[in-house]
């Protein structure tokens, strides 16, 4: 281990404390004579790494996942079926009843009934044939609980016994839609659902299509729309969304909307050629939106493949970051190597910089993307950091971007994390001086700059790091500078 002794003559404000007083005469004189007295040294320290499987991440995301993949670079397969629920506004109102004109027997129907899937980003091939299954929840899944990525609506009996369900074959690039209108700058593209066929609640009432259900529940008890919670309590639990076939493409869902349309009167007014403006009654076309937000509840539940995955984390001459909920890098610090004959020093600055290996695809169009955002957390947090809704505090938690110049990660200083480690871990338990990198997503106030949200990332990224126990590159290290005074 190379170890190297410095003296400065320059200032470190980290490092030192000045007092001052009434009297600044001396503090030129002061500062050089302290500078004298500063010694600092640097040294490196090896760092072990390897690959975990992530098992399941929390999932409570804004955008949902649908569809299924296959990473070219290392086989593995992927799958996203998600969950969301719908969102009624304060004190939501559909037309009057005796202004309705979509009728039968007497009775208010609506003309169609529908949910749409929005998407701006996907993975893969958009002219790839996929299948889903939409499928009615029978209750709400409760707001309180923490849902992970392998939790399964179906399997956990949230999905209605003979409730209403829908299969759909669609493809990203939908060749239903003209391409004059999908050139349209306003045109957003969707998978859209038919809720048109025959609907049976659970009290066994028959309705011609879903919309009409939700029509005719309105009418009974206008309450039940009131909000969004009434709304999923008592109207629509929400509905989950299961791939059921097809290979090749992955779409990022970023809103949820499901629709009623309804022929309804109302009164206008029209201007006579005399001038005399009158009233008149106008039959048009109505809608009802109730959009799966923020303020509901939406999870995504991810399928891995488990064998390929076990063969990655088997791969000692690198690691890997997998997402989402695939693999994770550990990490050993060095910490009492760190600390040993430097008890009374001060750690001004540790140092861990990881390079990204670059993909060995054939098939680069179709590459994974690299990590964006890694988070570097105790492993004894590797849940309830997440659970807890905590954001990098740069004091055992910390934040590295990829600087795609360099194809590095870096960890400026984690010297606080190593300080840390060496005064509170309990060494009696094996991770105690073990650390996770995890992919994220993080959240900036656009004013303050302040992070504000740290959440799993779920999109599709795979990046290998040089490290491993055959790492064939150069060491991993950790950079330490000491100061002390003599």
């Amino acid at each position: 281990m190379m170890k190297m002794k410095i003296w400065i003559s320059v200032l470190f404000a980290s490092v030192l404390t000045v007092s001052c007083d009434d009297t600044t005469g001396t503090i030129g004189g002061s500062l050089i004579d302290n500078l004298d007295h500063l010694e600092i040294t640097t040294d490196t320290f090896s760092v072990e790494t390897r690959s975990i499987v992530a098992d399941s991440v929390l999932s409570r995301n804004v955008t949902g996942y649908l569809g299924k993949v296959r990473d070219p670079e290392t086989g593995a397969y992927l799958s996203s079926d998600f969950m969301t629920q719908f969102y009624s506004i304060e004190n939501f109102s559909f037309p009057k009843k005796d202004s309705i004109k979509s009728r039968i027997d007497g009775e208010v129907v609506a003309d169609s009934c529908e949910i749409r899937l929005y998407y701006q980003n996907f993975y893969g091939d958009s002219l790839s044939t996929m299948k889903l299954a939409a499928y009615e929840l029978d209750k709400p899944m409760p707001e309180d609980e923490l849902y992970y990525s392998n939790f399964d609506p179906e399997k956990e009996g949230y999905v209605r016994n003979g409730g209403f369900s829908i299969n759909k074959m669609y493809t990203l690039a939908d060749r239903n839609v003209s391409s004059s209108k999908r050139n349209e700058s306003d045109y957003i593209p969707n998978i859209c659902i038919r809720l048109d066929k025959e609907y049976t609640d659970k009290d066994g009432k028959k309705y011609n299509n879903f919309g009409t259900y939700i029509l005719r529940k309105y009418y009974e008890n206008p309450a039940d729309f009131k909000n969004a919670y009434t709304f999923i309590h008592n109207v629509v639990p929400g509905f989950y969304f299961k791939t059921k076939g097809g290979l090749g493409s992955m779409a990022y869902i970023y809103l949820s909307q499901l629709n009623v349309y309804f022929r309804h009167a109302y009164k206008g007014t029209t201007t006579t050629t005399g001038g005399e403006k009158k009233d008149t009654l106008y039959v048009g076309a109505g809608v009802a939106a109730f959009p799966g937000t923020e303020e509901v509840l939406q999870t995504s539940r991810i399928g891995n493949d488990k064998k390929t995955l076990s063969k990655l984390v088997a791969d000692k001459s690198c690691t890997y970051i997998k997402s989402p909920a695939g693999i994770f890098t550990e990490m050993t610090l060095p910490v009492d190597e760190i600390l040993r004959n430097h008890e009374n020093d001060t750690i001004n600055s540790a140092k861990v910089v990881l390079t990204r290996i670059n993909s060995n695809s054939l098939n680069r169009d179709f590459a994974l993307d690299a990590a964006q955002t890694l988070l570097m957390i105790p492993k004894s947090e590797i849940y309830s950091f997440f659970e807890l809704n905590k954001v990098a505090d740069y004091k055992t938690s910390f934040i590295a971007s990829l600087n795609s110049t360099y194809n590095t990660y870096t960890f400026n200083n984690i010297g606080s994390l190593i300080k840390y480690l060496g005064k509170n871990a309990d060494r009696s338990k094996p991770d105690w001086n073990k650390d996770v990198i995890v992919p994220v997503t993080v959240t900036v106030n656009n004013t303050t700059g302040e992070l504000t949200k740290v959440a799993h990332d779920m999109s599709m990224t795979s990046t290998r790091l040089v490290g491993g126990s055959q790492n064939p590159y150069s060491p991993l290290k950790i950079s330490v500078i000491y100061s002390k005074f003599k």
